[in-house]
Order: C-alpha cells, then sequence, then structure tokens
C-alpha cells in the first residue's frame, strides 16, 4: 500500500465541500428538490467537519480532532 498522505486526504474534503456548496440544483420538484437539497447541506457539514479537522496518525491509526464548539 502506497504511503497514506494525511493532508492530502483532509484537502480532498475540503475540495468536497466546496463542490458540494458550487453545484447546482437539478431540475426536480417538490418532495425530490427538498430531500436533494438536504442531503446536499448534510453533505457539506460532513465534509466541512472533517476538512477542518485537526488529523494526526497515532499508534497507525488516523485521528481526526474535530471541534463541536467555537
Amino acid at each position: 500500500m502506497a504511503e497514506f498522505d494525511v493532508d492530502a486526504f483532509v484537502a480532498r474534503f475540503a475540495e468536497r465541500a466546496t463542490a458540494v456548496e458550487e453545484r447546482g440544483v437539478p431540475p426536480l420538484e417538490g418532495e425530490a428538490r427538498r430531500r436533494f437539497m438536504e442531503a446536499a447541506q448534510q453533505d457539506f457539514i460532513d465534509f466541512s467537519l472533517v476538512a477542518d479537522a485537526k488529523p494526526s496518525v497515532e499508534d497507525g491509526h488516523l485521528v481526526l480532532r474535530i471541534a463541536l464548539s467555537d
């Protein structure tokens, strides 16, 4: 297995958060549109949390420290 680049991993999540935020809404109506928008918001939150994490490798485990308060 290739060496794991923690910083690149976190950077990919930042890129994904930006992509979710910038992507357009497909031509959906009603309930389908609401579900799409909810999923996009959840994706953005998830990707942003990982992107803002302080990563480290401890005893062979990837540890992401995520602040849940300001």
